[in-house]
């Protein structure tokens, strides 16, 4: 079954692009803590671990899509010591936060941020050794076109990593985490972010998106090839690991 964007309700009128960028820029304020909170704080091993994947390729120009707040390219930039990092993302109000946490880490020779519709990305081909992107490609309006565009401008033979929240398949998990997202986390995160539809929105993407086998037969239709994954905490979060 193909992956259809409609099954997801809007967060409001508008292409979604740019519903999903106002959504973001609304709670970008509190976006880390609940993230960290929500997941008590297990999210920073699965970006870890998506990591370390790439890290025996050694790549030197790294593109992070849908960057948010840059936790993930500031861990990358630590673990890999990249040349240059691109953190890409639709949120001006989610990269200001990022560009200010890596100011506070000393990373601005490395990291710098780019606001980019990953729709249509600005890169020329064959631009990157490594594309990688944490819990956002779930958010994409057209997900077979991100994943086409995030092929195109990585370099022949360079290498995808994927971090992305998915639903586990057994039980008990499987049971668990369909209350725990659809109650604690929209109630939650309407607590603290003061938004009454983005968690509800996010948990409806997380519920839609491809995973396993699926993903890895749009990453080959993408041009991806040697696809893999692997499921972290009961299946909570996959990582989705190809080359080009």
């Amino acid at each position: 079954m193909a992956y259809k964007q409609e099954e997801i309700k809007p967060y409001h009128e508008g292409g979604k692009t740019q519903q999903v960028g106002a959504m973001f820029d609304n709670i970008a304020p509190t976006y880390d803590k609940l993230n960290h909170r929500l997941s008590w704080d297990i999210d920073r091993r699965w970006r870890k671990k998506a990591i370390q994947l790439l890290a025996p390729y050694q790549p030197k120009t790294i593109l992070d899509i849908a960057t948010g707040t840059g936790d993930f390219a500031i861990m990358t930039a630590q673990m890999l010591r990249p040349q240059t990092l691109i953190g890409a993302d639709i949120s001006e109000g989610m990269m200001e936060i990022g560009r200010q946490k890596v100011k506070q880490v000393g990373l601005e020779n490395i990291i710098r941020f780019e606001k980019e519709d990953c729709m249509q990305l600005s890169y020329d081909d064959n631009t990157f050794d490594a594309v990688m992107a944490a819990f956002g490609i779930r958010n994409f309006a057209n997900l077979d076109k991100g994943l086409s565009e995030m092929c195109r401008v990585m370099k022949e033979g360079g290498h995808l990593s994927i971090a992305e929240l998915t639903t586990p398949v057994s039980f008990p998990m499987k049971q668990l985490f369909s209350i725990y997202s659809n109650t604690v986390l929209p109630i939650y995160g309407r607590f603290i972010s003061k938004d009454t539809s983005a968690y509800s929105y996010l948990n409806k993407t997380i519920e839609a998106f491809p995973q396993g086998e699926r993903m890895m037969n749009i990453l080959k239709k993408a041009g991806f090839k040697d696809t893999s994954f692997r499921r972290l905490t009961f299946g909570i979060c996959t990582i989705y690991f190809a080359t080009k």
